[in-house]
């Protein structure tokens, strides 16, 4: 069924919500947007989709969708060991 709709990159996506494209795939992994699959694995997302979600009571939800997500993003911790994560091995400094 082709309804003639263009199909976004996550990039394109991203640039449309102010976001990063990462987010946009946690995004689609975690069914608040819609995606496609192309053959070779990729996500496309449909522009009308997309605009829809930008328009209206769309905003507060991606709105809601960001907050989300910054508050669930996992931390990078840095070394587990600090002061030997870093550096040459064997102590040699």
């Amino acid at each position: 069924m082709d309804t003639g709709d263009r199909l976004l990159t996550p990039g394109e996506v991203a640039a449309l919500f102010r976001v990063d494209p990462k987010t946009v795939t946690r995004w689609a992994a975690a069914g608040r947007i819609g995606s496609i699959r192309t053959p070779g694995g990729h996500r496309r997302f449909r522009e009308s989709e997309v605009r829809a979600l930008l328009e209206g009571e769309g905003a507060a939800v991606v709105e809601e969708m960001r907050e989300d997500d910054a508050n669930n993003r996992p931390r990078n911790a840095g070394p587990q060991n600090p002061g030997q994560g870093y550096g040459p091995p064997n102590g040699l400094r």
